[in-house]
């Protein structure tokens, strides 16, 4: 007998210091536990040898999977369905097929299992950040890895693909001030993700550089249109002072909310307030007025994803790295008409 038929699961869960059963469902990637008790499990696991009786762990070896699992918490949303038809037409073009795959909240359920048995070649996860747990099990299994737009900082060991969502906000903030806003309304998102962290950052540092004795109030929402009209609502009753309003929102959702709140308001978007969004989604433009908006390349961002992820699985896996595709400023109805009294600079910008 070899020695790998020696080592038994009751082994590997003593060497682990867990118990049998806790052993085999983090070996199976099933049950919720810790992070780290998962990962001594299959620590000890490896490090022993040990593998289940006539089964496969991981993607068959004898053969390449042609296909690429995307991640989303959810789908057919203005953001995924951007991300997912630029991943599909560059995973077509590399002769690879996409696979939509949802990571449901049933910890029972994991989609790393459910990707592990079924033979795929790479996962791209976007908007979110695998557990200690989840990238250990695709890394047992040889299986590369792609963070899309992580909401927090990827760890070194992995690529992932972003946007310049600072220079975005920064470029939203110079663009009301040079259309002549002299109070503004922010509106953040919560959770606070890294992605809108550094939305706010270079919004509210690049006002306060240019116009230091400027106000800002700054409100908070789920990123959705609903809380974001709540919010503007507080803001808007907050406000003081005379002169155009300047309302930066870091997604277009919640400047969708925004334009509910200033019509409650008996206000007029552009007449009363200059409003930038964050994405540039396909309904931003059949607003009322058109939202001007930072546009994030969401189409190249997906396809980005899949060249960097193609590279890894063809052997050629570059050092680990973050790819930073540029936002830009796409001016549309919700400021291009200055109010009466705003600055001539920003007539000037208008003619």
């Amino acid at each position: 007998m070899s020695p790998a038929r020696r080592i038994t699961l009751a082994r590997v869960a003593e060497e682990a210091g867990v118990s049998v059963s806790t052993a085999s469902r983090a070996l199976r990637g099933r049950g919720d536990m810790s992070a780290d008790t998962r990962t001594r499990a299959l620590h000890a696991a490896e490090a022993l040898g040990y593998t289940f009786a006539g089964e496969s762990r991981g993607r068959p070896r004898d053969r390449t999977a042609g296909v690429i699992d995307l991640v989303f918490g959810n789908f057919h949303d203005p953001y995924t369905d951007e991300v997912v038809a630029g991943a599909r037409t560059t995973a077509a073009a590399l002769r690879y097929d996409l696979v939509l795959t949802t990571d449901r909240p049933d910890p029972e359920d994991d989609w790393p299992h459910r990707i592990r048995t079924r033979g795929t070649a790479g996962v791209i996860v976007g908007l979110k950040m695998p557990t200690a747990a989840q990238a250990a099990l695709l890394r047992e299994a040889g299986i590369p890895l792609v963070l899309l737009d992580p909401p927090s900082e990827a760890p070194a060991s992995l690529p992932s693909i972003r946007t310049t969502d600072r220079a975005g906000g920064v470029a939203a903030a110079e663009h009301l001030l040079a259309r002549g806003a002299q109070r503004f309304i922010l509106i953040g998102g919560t959770p606070s993700y890294r992605f809108g962290r550094a939305r706010v950052d270079g919004f509210t540092s690049t006002v306060h550089s240019r116009a230091p004795k400027t106000r800002i109030v700054r409100v908070d929402a789920d990123w959705g249109a609903s809380g974001a009209a709540a919010a503007c609502a507080r803001a808007l009753r907050e406000l003081d002072g005379q002169g155009p309003i300047g309302l930066f929102a870091c997604n277009d959702e919640m400047a969708v909310g925004a334009y509910r709140a200033i019509a409650d308001a008996g206000l007029a978007v552009p007449r009363d307030v200059l409003v930038v969004g964050f994405d540039d989604v396909r309904g931003a433009r059949w607003l009322h007025p058109p939202l001007t908006t930072i546009r994030q390349p969401l189409r190249e961002m997906g396809a980005a994803a899949v060249r960097t992820l193609v590279r890894g699985i063809e052997g050629r896996e570059p050092a680990a790295e973050t790819i930073e595709l540029p936002t830009a400023l796409v001016v549309r109805g919700s400021t291009t008409h200055a109010p009466a009294s705003s600055h001539p600079s920003a007539r000037t910008l208008e003619a």
